[in-house]
């Protein structure tokens, strides 16, 4: 046994480096330590113990929440391809220490710090996403999630975890209650973590939108979507000095056909916004047709139509009012607008 064997429960239980508390057999092998040395560490009232097949970790106590999660990670990480064996590294910082596996599902829900969530160490199981290739098993508190395409990972307290978007779908495939997966849906995107439209990309993807308790949960989302959307709008009239739009109208041609909603508008300059907000569709395309034509109609009219995203308004507020600003400024250069009635929405 090598110099560098960590043998003392007490050092490693307080070890700043959790990845020096767990190794698999592998790695102990290449500290010194011999099967037979392992198992009498691992038998019962041993110093170390079997956390997962192959896994060991290196004290006695109970693990914490972040042990669970590196074991978990360690356990899915022991194979980078088939037939060849590697260790996670922590030696080359440019190599990843758990390559081609992250965190999804609750326990990464739960590290970016959901409140809908349950604690780490109340977690039944822990999902991790690893290729399809990858021959490792659903195990003790690890559910193995084997994937043609892997999402790329967010580091999240230096643990590679699945996007936000992703980890709430690989969640939701594996829940019943409606009310559950309707509260982790509207947090996502009322504390914005993501995007609605990003949310039911990974559902629609993961085949999960024939589900009757999950569409009624986007019906929540998309809802949610568009009034933290909305309120985002207000403050940015509010806070860059842009002039009082009359707000949620429908135009029409007087005596004549219907020509659409609007969230904002300010009749003397005809400038409209318009939020990207919508409900999923299957057709996109033919929904994406309905928005240009109206666009279009609205155009031909001589009404600035400005489209704004959710993403936009919560990432670069102060530039989309700058475009807001300059098409208002603008209004005083064009021909005059076609007279429309303004009514509420």
């Amino acid at each position: 046994m090598t110099h560098d064997t960590p043998l003392s429960p007490r050092t490693l239980r307080h070890h700043p480096d959790v990845r020096r508390r767990i190794m698999t057999a592998a790695q102990l092998r290449t500290h010194g330590v011999s099967t037979a040395e392992l198992n009498e560490h691992c038998r019962p009232g041993g110093t170390w113990q079997l956390l997962l097949p192959s896994v060991v970790l290196l004290h006695s106590g109970p693990p914490t929440s972040e042990e669970r999660l590196h074991g978990a990670l360690l356990y899915a990480a022991r194979e980078s391809a088939p037939g060849v064996p590697t260790q996670p590294t922590a030696g080359d910082p440019r190599r990843p220490v758990y390559p081609e596996t992250m965190i999804t599902g609750l326990a990464a829900l739960t590290l970016y710090g959901f409140a809908s969530t349950p604690p780490l160490l109340s977690l039944d199981r822990v999902d991790v996403l690893v290729p399809r290739p990858r021959r490792v098993r659903t195990t003790g508190y690890v559910r193995v999630l084997r994937v043609p395409d892997l999402p790329a990972p967010v580091a999240v307290t230096g643990l590679p975890v699945a996007p936000v978007p992703r980890a709430l779908a690989d969640a939701v495939a594996g829940l019943t209650d409606a009310d559950e997966v309707r509260r982790l849906l509207t947090e996502a995107v009322r504390d914005g973590h993501c995007e609605p439209a990003a949310v039911v990309h990974e559902l629609t993807r993961a085949k999960l939108l024939n589900r009757p308790h999950v569409v009624g949960a986007v019906d929540s989302l998309v809802a949610e979507g568009r009034a933290v959307a909305e309120a985002r709008l207000y403050r940015m009239v509010g806070e860059y000095g842009l002039p009082d739009p009359v707000w949620n109208v429908d135009l029409r041609l007087p005596g004549g056909p219907h020509l659409g909603g609007l969230d904002a508008y300010w009749p003397e300059q005809a400038v409209a916004v318009e939020l990207e907000t919508r409900a999923p569709s299957r057709d996109e395309d033919a929904t994406w047709s309905r928005y240009a034509r109206k666009r279009e109609r609205l155009e031909r009219l001589g009404i600035t139509v400005v489209r704004i995203g959710p993403r936009k308004l919560r990432e670069c507020m102060e530039q989309q009012a700058a475009v807001v600003r300059t098409a208002l400024m603008a209004s005083g250069d064009r021909d005059p607008a076609a007279y429309v009635v303004v009514l509420p929405r």
